[in-house]
């Protein structure tokens, strides 16, 4: 299923903030993203509907199986590419930064290659 960037980007911040503080709420992710509380609970209403995550009664927000694959995906991408790009010498901010949008948009197979090289590099 092919979802938007900004899709993404909630969906792992919510596993970050998951594994940052044991429950994440709306405000915490408004908070974390420096976004509107009305522009996140339009987001969240989206990924409900379209199943990518649950949200109890009290407001706790939790990843279905197929958000949480996104997620850790998006996680995945952006951690090694950030660290490769440190790693050539491109500062931290700045990596992190450029690590949060390549993510989005290398193939699969490219950052397979990278992965592949990154292993192999640590070796």
């Amino acid at each position: 299923m092919n979802i938007y960037e900004s899709a993404e980007n909630y969906l792992e911040s919510i596993l970050i903030l998951k594994n940052k503080l044991g429950s994440v709420r709306s405000i915490d992710i408004a908070t974390e993203l420096d976004f509107s509380k009305p522009s996140v609970s339009i987001a969240m209403k989206k990924l409900r509907e379209s199943g990518h995550i649950h949200m109890d009664p009290d407001g706790t927000i939790t990843l279905t199986d197929s958000g949480l694959a996104i997620a850790q995906s998006m996680y995945e991408r952006h951690t090694l590419l950030a660290s490769c790009l440190a790693a050539i010498g491109v500062d931290k901010k700045t990596a992190a930064e450029d690590a949060c949008r390549i993510e989005h948009v290398i193939s699969q197979q490219t950052f397979d290659k990278i992965r592949e090289y990154a292993l192999k590099m640590k070796k």
